[in-house]
């Protein structure tokens, strides 16, 4: 029996089918259809009104039929980075709440940053669930590994090179780097130059913000200090942050992510420098701890609801009209979020009164 007239249920009764939302919405099947496959030219109330008539109903699209009409399966694969971390869980979160608004579902693969080839066995699951396109979140380099899929790509942020019929990016930057406004910042508040801990620098996002604060630095024709590479623990700033203390140079650090930046900061005020009228100190991913911490957190929040939903959004798009033009990011994509932990610079040094 086709979608359309509904299918007998366990109890032989009728399930809902499509013709049913349709009466019950007044409108045409092909107008229930086109809220289902999410195609355009509906209305957002006509898509309210057909979408609240089957939950009334109780009425859930065959995804097998429609899978057989359409020649595809409506499902987006997504290899995410498996880890705890804030920034990671987040934007997993944020594509997750998107896909529903797109009629596709997602299937979704965990990588891990210890298992060299990982990314390529994920891909090879997920596409062995006939999706219809993949997403790379969070990926880090895993060297020479080639990577080849047959459908199309969207990638999140930086990742590695993957051949594809299409290869979509949607990166924050695209809208202003984050880590070169940190920079910036930092700079206008007095300091000769900006310290730096990386993250863990297998991970493209470390690398992003590693690039920022170098390319501002050079440009302004700023002295680039070495930086110190931590892998994403308070622990590892921490460390970081012993080693900074004892540098008397240092007065202004940005550090790739927040969980690190508390590390510095326990470390400089062990060391008995204050915080921000020594050391001036900018996280990034805005954790929820960050704005009550003593001092409270400057830091960078990221707008990961944003990057996933014009992500989606271009990669649907184009799934559905490869000739159509990609959905644009807002500007910007992220906020500097200032809060104690930043301050002028004080002549002349360390220690000095306002």
């Amino acid at each position: 029996m086709s979608e359309a007239h509904g299918a007998p249920s366990p109890s032989g009764s009728r399930r809902p089918g499509g013709t049913d939302v349709a009466r019950l919405a007044g409108v045409s099947q092909k107008t229930v259809s086109r809220v289902f496959n999410n195609e355009p030219y509906v209305g957002d109330q006509v898509r309210r009104r057909v979408l609240e008539a089957a939950r009334q109903l109780g009425y859930r699209p065959n995804l097998a039929a429609r899978a057989l009409q359409s020649g595809r399966t409506h499902r987006i694969g997504v290899a995410s980075l498996g880890s705890a971390l804030f920034g990671p869980a987040t934007l997993l979160v944020a594509l997750e709440r998107a896909a529903r608004q797109t009629g596709y579902a997602l299937s979704i693969v965990n990588t891990f940053e210890d298992e060299q080839g990982s990314l390529a066995d994920a891909l090879l699951n997920l596409l062995a669930q006939d999706v219809d396109a993949i997403v790379l979140l969070e990926a880090i380099d895993e060297g020479e590994t080639s990577l080849a899929v047959d459908v199309p790509v969207l990638m999140l942020g930086r990742a590695p090179l993957v051949s594809a019929p299409k290869v979509l990016t949607v990166d924050a930057g695209e809208a202003g780097d984050p880590a070169e406004d940190v920079v910036r910042h930092m700079l206008a508040l007095g300091h000769a130059t900006v310290h730096h801990v990386a993250g863990p620098l297998r991970w493209w996002a470390a690398r992003e913000r590693l690039d920022g604060w170098q390319r501002v630095l050079k440009e302004e024709g700023r002295t680039v200090p070495s930086y110190v590479e931590g892998d994403w623990t308070a622990a590892s700033g921490y460390r970081a942050g012993q080693e900074l203390a004892r540098d008397p140079e240092v007065t202004a650090v940005f550090v790739a992510n927040d969980d690190m930046a508390i590390g510095v900061l326990r470390a400089l005020q062990e060391s008995g420098l204050h915080v921000p009228r020594d050391v001036s100190l900018v996280g990034f991913d805005d954790i929820p701890p960050a704005a009550y911490l003593s001092p409270a957190l400057t830091t960078v929040r990221p707008d990961n609801t944003m990057l996933a939903t014009v992500g989606l959004q271009r990669l649907v798009g184009f799934l559905q009209n490869p000739e159509a033009s990609p959905v644009l990011l807002p500007a910007p994509m992220h906020q500097l979020m200032l809060r104690e932990s930043t301050g002028r610079r004080r002549e002349p040094g360390r220690g000095a009164l306002p």
